[in-house]
């Protein structure tokens, strides 16, 4: 998962504690034994380095975060799949410890120019508004376009995703 714009800085990716993760979804799982057990569950954390990964966590555990969108063309270049619907993925932090299990609610693939007010602001991130999100995605993804070889346009597809916090407990939905 690819996560929202990435913010350079050159202090390099954050490595995610997998097994630390998987441990977390069994909790998770054990709590829940009407979900049914995948084996391709995620433990991802968001951005390129460990201070944008733990703004991003903030958002999320603080619930101003419900949303996040992803440029297709990323997940064709690297031969992901799109998340399915009802997924359900771990996200970690800065240091790459698992902090939360997310659920995948909804999922829309369109434009970039499609995004509305309510998903900017679930979004959850600046100030929330419209004209933020397409600045700042608008930029994040012109980068990840010239990293594409691919010119960025308005057109271009982008998955929008929805999700929900469902573990730990204290923290859930």
């Amino acid at each position: 998962m690819s996560g929202p714009p990435e913010e350079p800085d050159g202090t390099g990716p954050v490595v995610v504690d997998r097994e630390a993760g998987l441990r977390m979804y069994d909790d998770f799982l054990a709590a829940h034994p009407e979900v049914p057990r995948r084996d391709d569950v995620d433990v991802v954390c968001w951005g390129d380095n460990p201070a944008y990964a733990d703004e991003i966590l903030g958002l999320i555990v603080g619930g101003a975060k419900r949303a996040t969108a992803t440029l297709a063309a990323g997940y064709l270049a690297s031969s992901d799949p799109f998340p399915p619907l009802g997924a359900y993925w771990v996200c970690c932090d800065g240091s790459g410890r698992p902090r939360a299990v997310l659920r995948t609610t909804e999922l829309r693939l369109g434009p970039f120019h499609s995004v509305d007010p309510q998903f900017a602001r679930d979004e959850g991130e600046g100030d929330r508004t419209l004209q933020t999100w397409l600045d700042g995605h608008r930029a994040a993804y012109e980068r990840q376009c010239a990293r594409l070889g691919i010119e960025f346009s308005e057109d271009l597809e982008v998955c929008f995703e929805r999700f929900t916090l469902v573990w730990p407990p204290d923290l859930a939905d």
